[in-house]
Formats: structure tokens, sequence, C-alpha cells
């Protein structure tokens, strides 16, 4: 009796021979061990040709006993047994359709991920080539008025050095316009006692309303041709409203989004968040300027023509993503949307779990909001920029697939540490492995290609934060995006919320190590 679990066929003459010279004046048995029989299968055929050749005879049991099959495998008889060997039958069957469902599932969620950062690795690299090749232009040859819109909202820990900050840029013609939205602490005060009767700086307060009713309130106070619209959080670069600018000296332009940068990498959870917004938003970004389908201009740092503003109607205030609605409405309106990578805000980031899995709830059901409210644009021979690539990546990429993402991670982990070829990917846990660190190879590679671009040193450190960010934010956002969906299928609002701010945001210079 010899147990044989996976024969490889590459090792079957010497398999064979050992075989042969244990089975002689024995039975020999083929035993798989219950896992997947795939490699038994085909190992079947050769062993049998070998010891036919060997002058070996194959029979049935039944030949051998001298019995009809029908008295070795007897039907089963009676009701219930019938019953039995059906719910058995059914068992396996629905048993191994999940397994290959499960099995398909893994390898679909990587293809399409490979699929995707690599497509977004070639259209960054092509306007990374472009944005070189594009002409100086000098300082002072373009400057229109802009109007800087800061709204507030409890931000006395904040709001002040945001102020101080803008009053030091570079760029000679411009406005602020600070709107507090009817805080309860001391946000007004210390503003106003600050900045008031600086020419620069124009004060509002009112009753509390939201984000976009503030910027909006803001822009309507507002003289600039160009507006620049920051959280209160914020730190710009000196140099970034003079970047953010240069863009619109095209007139089909109708909106900027600058690169935002983590000014608070204090612990681990935000070092992994400053990976994110350099390999995931500022490089996807640079790589959806290049065919016009940049989906959010960050409300940390985005800029706006204000005729474009006003001929859309400003920002709406029935999503909780009004940047990526704002976004995705210049966009139907046949505006151009850029990014400029080199205009760096430096934002304040959550440092407590609690925290973060609130910023992201609201990012995640406002982008859900903001899709459904486009949603007959998707697959039409409309702004095709829009319905073939946008609307499609926003439902694919992060609708869809992180519901799938920690499920790929978990079948990984199963089928490394299974038992006696147990797992649904025994015989295939060398392929398992292969794809999903390859995966990972590639991911890196293109990580150092992002933080290339952005001026920022790539380390093994960097590497190994990389593989544990992305591990565990996909379980993260497998909650968050789960907590999305129960929402919206319950037809339940939430409302803005408002985040704890810290004041640890530091103007870090480039490059930097994350």
């Amino acid at each position: 009796d010899i147990g044989v679990t996976g024969v490889q066929t590459c090792a079957l003459p010497i398999y064979a021979r050992t075989v042969r010279q244990q089975a002689l004046g024995n039975i020999l048995l083929l035993h798989d061990a219950g896992g997947m029989r795939n490699e038994t299968v085909k190992a079947l055929p050769r062993i049998i040709e070998y010891f036919k050749k060997q002058g070996f005879q194959f029979v049935s049991i039944s030949d051998l006993m001298g019995r009809k099959r029908d008295d070795i495998m007897p039907k089963e008889v009676g009701l219930i047994s019938q019953y039995l060997e059906k719910a058995d039958y059914v068992v396996l069957m629905i048993n191994y359709a999940w397994d290959q469902i499960i099995y398909s599932i893994f390898f679909l969620a990587l293809i399409l991920s490979a699929f995707k950062i690599v497509a977004v690795a070639f259209f960054a690299f092509l306007q990374h080539c472009k944005n070189k090749k594009m002409p100086f232009v000098p300082e002072g040859v373009f400057e229109p008025l802009v109007s800087i819109i800061v709204p507030a909202y409890n931000e006395e820990i904040t709001g002040v050095k945001t102020v101080e900050n803008l009053l030091r840029s570079n760029y000679n013609n411009f406005e602020i316009i600070f709107i507090d939205d009817g805080s309860t602490d001391k946000t007004y005060e210390l503003i106003k006692d600050r900045f008031d009767g600086n020419e620069k700086v124009k004060i509002f307060t009112k009753p509390n309303s939201g984000k976009a009713a503030s910027l909006n309130y803001g822009i309507s106070h507002a003289n600039g041709e160009i507006m620049v619209c920051i959280d209160a959080d914020t730190i710009l670069d000196t140099n970034a409203v003079a970047r953010l600018v240069i863009p619109f000296m095209d007139v089909n332009v109708g909106a900027v989004g600058g690169n935002v940068k983590v000014g608070n990498k204090i612990n681990l959870l935000t070092r992994w968040q400053s990976i994110e917004y350099t390999t995931s938003q500022n490089f996807d970004r640079l790589a959806y300027d290049y065919i016009n389908t940049i989906t959010v201009v960050p409300g940390a740092i985005g800029a706006f023509r204000g005729s474009a503003l006003k001929e859309i109607g400003g920002f709406d205030v029935d999503t909780l993503a009004e940047d990526c609605d704002l976004t995705l409405r210049m966009l139907r309106a046949g505006y151009r949307v850029r990014a400029c990578n080199d205009a760096f805000a430096y934002t304040e980031v959550p440092e407590s779990m609690k925290m973060f899995m609130k910023q992201r709830f609201r990012w995640s059901f406002g982008i859900m909001q903001s899709f459904w409210k486009h949603r007959e644009l998707i697959f039409t021979r409309r702004r095709l920029n829009l319905s073939w690539v946008l609307l499609p990546n926003l439902l694919i990429f992060q609708m869809i697939l992180p519901l799938f993402s920690p499920l790929v991670d978990l079948m990984m982990l199963f089928s490394l540490f299974s038992f006696n070829g147990a797992s649904v990917f025994s015989g295939n846990i060398g392929q398992v492995g292969i794809f999903y660190f390859s995966y990972y190879f590639l991911d890196v590679l293109i990580s150092m290609m992002a933080f290339h671009y952005d001026g920022q040193k790539f380390t093994f450190r960097t590497a190994w934060n990389l593989f544990l960010q992305r591990i565990i934010y996909r379980l993260l956002l497998f909650v968050v995006l789960f907590k999305s969906y129960r929402k919206a299928i319950k037809g339940e609002l939430t409302g803005w919320g408002v985040l704890k701010r810290t004041g640890n945001v530091e103007h870090v210079k480039v490059p930097e190590e994350v």
C-alpha cells in the first residue's frame, strides 16, 4: 500500500522504478490524500503505460475477486440512502464550484491590479516626458489675480499657521478669503485678532453649512481670475501658487490639482498614508493627466478658473466628496483638468485609527455618491474619457475590486499554511506564490518610479512599509467600503464630520524618505 500525493510527471521514471521494486507480489494503491487530484490524474496514464511495458496486467477489483461490479459497488437502496447519496454529491459539487470561483477571483484580482498599475506607469511616463518638454515660463509673464479660499470649521490649532504661511507666497498678485463656517471654538477670534487690517486677507464668518457651501460663499466674495481652494490644515510651498497658475495659460484648462504630501509623518499609520499619497494619488493623477481623466482635484490644493466655476455652478452640496463631484462636472463641461506635481502642499492626515477610518469612510461614501450622480454617462458615446475610462475605473478599482482584495491575501496565507494538501490551492501553491509575489515586485518597481518622479528616496524601509501598507490597507478599505455599501443600501445619509487636529504639519523639503 503506497500513498501517492500529487505525483509530478517529471519524476515518474524514478518513482515507477521505486514502485516496481515494492509492488512485486503486492497490491499497489494510488492515494491522493483528499487534495487536488490534477497531478495524480496526469500521472496515472504514464504509470499504467510503464507497468504494462514491464509485463504487468491491469484488472478491476471485481474481476480479481470473480464477482460482478454491482456486487462490489452495490447501489444504495431505500429513500434515506438515496437522499444521502444525492446530498453528498451536491455538497461535493458545490465545494468544487466554490473552489474554482475562489481560484478564479484570486488570479482575476491580481491580473486586473497588475494591468492597472502598468497602465498608470505607462501614462505617467508619457506625461512626465511631456512636462519636461514644456517651455519655461519666466516669472511675471502670467500673473492673474488669484483668490486663495480657505474654509475652516473648528481650526483654532491650524488656522493662523495656514494663513501666515500663505502670506509668505512668492506669487505677488493674490488675496486670501478666509471663511469661518460657524466654528464653536476660537477659530474666528484668532484669525480676526491676527490678520484684521491686512489688505491681502478678507475674513468672513457665517452659520455652519458645510465645506462645499463655505467654498461657494468664499467664491462669491472673491475677485480672482483663478481660485485656489485649500484646507485650513494645509501648508503650501512658497512656489505652489505660482506653479499652479501656469497651466491656466491654456484657455481650455478649467482646473489644476497640486501635489499633496503628508506633513505629519509621526507614526506608522501616517507613514503608510504618505506612501499612498505618493504611489497612488499623486502618481495616478500624473498618469490620468495624459488622457484627461483625473478623478479628483484634491481639496487640500486645487486651482480653478473662476469663469469655469461659475459656468458649472460652483460646488454642489449633495455629496461628501465635493472635490470629486466638481472635477467630474468640470470634465463633463468639456474642460481640461491638469495635474501640477511640482506645486506642493503639506497636509495633516489622521494620526489615529479612529480618525483614519472616519476620513476614509467619508471619501469612500462620497465617491460612491459622485459615481451614482454621473452614472448615466458610463459606456456611452458622450465624453469618452469619462464614460470609458474614468467612471469604469471608479467602479472597478474603487468600488468592486477592494471588496475582493483582502480575500486574495487570505487565500495566499491559506495556501502557504495548508496541511496535507487540504487547501483549495494544493497542487497550485507554487503558482499562487509566484503570481502573488511577482505582483508585489512589480508594485515595488512602479512605486520606485513614483518616488523618483516625486523627488523622494526609495529605500528598503520604504519597500517593507509598502508591503505592510498594501496588505493592511486592503483590509481597512474593505471594512470602509463594506460600511459605505451598507449605508447606501439602507438609504442612510451621513454628515461631513470633524477630524481632530494636532497641528503637527511641517514643511518638509524634497527629496525625502518615507
